[in-house]
Order: structure tokens, then sequence, then C-alpha cells
């Protein structure tokens, strides 16, 4: 008789233990931006309610502000560095095809154990936290860790003025733990590869290396904000359903920092009661993308407006079209 295959056995269920972010220096404001494109901060706030976004500084790339917040987070969870049995990195702007950011940053922060990017853009965090969830459950990884970084400053053509004023620099990260209750709800996660050219970049990189001129971001504006002010938004309620909640179970949402005429539309069809807080952090970062939901719950908490344990539904959507959500409670 053939001998059975052991089965993992992991926690019943897991949490997040820690959030942390990265802010780089450089601060770009609209007054700024408009040296570059014909526009003016009046229109810029209106269409997106972004005021500044945040770009690389001295000293700083997309590899330092991940291990900056990766760093921050393992501090703040107090689990031992070496304890980490999975480092996930979400991003879209890690130049290297080979080897992954993760090994690197997991070489640095003192873990050996398993180490992956993923691209899913906008939604990364959202995707690894499911990843991070059900690695802990199983028991492949007692503790992992969840990092959302991105460099799009280094992507973004200054002169487009559909998309320059967009998209900005930061990095997020999660400490993801076993837990005698449930912390991370059932994600919701799912993909539009038929609208893959809304959200793509202008080239390939190989293409780079003959014309000596780098791919750029370039996004159908008008497209995007249909796909996320409908299909997004009932995916939304789709996250709630699934965790057995009610919009009045909610204490904080915080969706990917797109756009914030996403997010009022986003609101009118949840109808989400006025004791939920939202988080706008899009005025001050931008648009970070994969860094986006890690960053905003990390200023929540940091400011006050959101407290540890309370109930938040998470949104991550952007280039594929790819989506992910979850409910949590916060660390």
């Amino acid at each position: 008789m053939t001998a059975p295959i052991a089965v993992a056995a992991g926690a019943p269920f897991a949490k997040l233990l820690s959030v942390a972010s990265f802010v780089p220096s450089r601060v770009v404001d609209n007054a700024e931006m408009c040296t570059w494109i014909d526009s003016s901060d009046e229109w810029i706030q209106q269409r997106t309610g972004i005021a500044e976004r945040r770009w690389v500084g001295e000293g700083e790339d997309v590899e330092t502000m991940a291990l900056a917040a990766a760093r921050t987070a393992i501090e703040r969870s107090g689990v031992p560095a070496a304890e980490i049995g999975a480092v996930i990195v979400a991003t879209v702007s890690y130049f290297h095809q080979t080897p992954s950011m993760a090994a690197k940053l997991a070489h640095q922060l003192g873990t050996n154990g398993a180490a992956y990017d993923i691209s899913a853009a906008c939604a990364g965090f959202c995707y690894g936290l499911a990843q991070a969830e059900a690695l802990v459950r199983t028991g492949a990884a007692r503790y992992a860790l969840v990092i959302g970084v991105e460099e799009l400053s280094r992507f973004t053509d200054i002169h487009d003025r559909g998309t320059a004023f967009l998209f900005a620099d930061g990095a997020g990260a999660a400490v993801v733990g076993p837990s005698e209750t449930n912390g991370i709800g059932p994600v919701v996660w799912g993909s539009d590869g038929g609208q893959a050219e809304a959200i793509t970049q202008t080239s390939e990189w190989n293409e780079a290396v003959s014309t000596g001129e780098r791919p750029y971001l370039t996004m159908d504006g008008r497209s995007v904000f249909k796909w996320a002010s409908g299909f997004i938004t009932e995916a939304t309620k789709n996250v709630l359903d699934v965790a057995g909640l009610a919009p009045a179970d909610l204490d904080v949402f915080i969706p990917h920092q797109a756009n914030n005429r996403i997010t009022d539309a986003m609101l009118r069809h949840l109808k989400l009661p006025e004791h939920v807080v939202v988080a706008r952090t899009i005025k001050q970062f931008g648009n970070n993308s994969a860094a986006s939901v890690p960053m905003a719950m990390d200023a929540l908490l940091s400011s006050g407006e959101a407290r540890s344990g309370q109930t938040a539904l998470l949104i991550g959507f952007g280039a594929g079209l790819v989506y992910a959500g979850q409910v949590v409670t916060l660390p």
C-alpha cells in the first residue's frame, strides 16, 4: 500500500502583526509638475485629489525604500527576522528580471525563508497578503513579510499630460503571523486581461537596448475610471459578503489611492456609514501602486485616525487589469 503523504499543519487563523511604510524625501508639488506639463494645481486637484507626490531623493531607490519599510515592520511586530519564513515583494518597478528583490532583501533582513517577487501592479499588496495568510494557515511559513514598493518616478513620462501628475514612489510592509482568531478575511481577486492595454508600458524593455529610450507608463484614464468605479465597486461589495460583514461593521476603508473621484464613486455605491474612516493619502503621496494600501494603512494608524483592532476593508486594482481585496483587523 502506498504510504500517505503528510499534510502540513499551520495556525488556525492568521492576522496582521504590524504595518510600516517608507515615504521618500523629495516632495514634488503641483506647481513643479506644471513646469513640465500644461496644467494647473486646480485642475490636477479637481481631477485626482493630488496636491503633491513623493519621489525618491538622493540615496533612495526601490530597494532602499523596501528595506526601510520592512525593517520597521519587523521591529514593530516583535518577531525575530530569522523566524520569518517567507518574503513576498509586490512591485512593477524593479528593473532586474533576476535575481528577485525579495531574495536580496531576505538576506539583508537576516532570514533565509522563501522569497519571491510578484507583479500585480496596484493590487500587488493585497495579492501578497492573501498569499501570506495562506502560507501561515497551511504551515508553509509561521511568519510572512509582505512588501509593496514602487519607484514609479523612473517609469513616468513627465511630459505626458495624462499621467505625469499621477505616479509616485514609496514602500509599505506588513508582517503576518498566526492567530487564535481570524484577522484576515477571504480574498476576492481576479483579472480582466481583455483590458490589458488600458494601463501598460509604451514599449518592451528589449527595445530600450536598441533605441536607448526607456519605456514609460501609459493609461487610458476614461476606461480605467469606468472599470474601477463600476466593476471594482461590485468586487468590493463581494469582499464584504465573503467576510460575512455588512457596511456598518466596518471602521475603516482603505482603497488603492488611484484617484479621489474613483474613491468617491465607490463610496456612493457602497453606502458606507459616516463613521467609517476613508483613506485619502493620495493628496500628499500620489499614486504609489503596490505600496498604496500599506502606506495608507500606516498613515491612518500613525495619525490616530484609525486604531489597532479596528476592522478595515482593503481593495487594490490596477494594470492587468487585476484586483484583490480582503477585510482585515488592523495591527
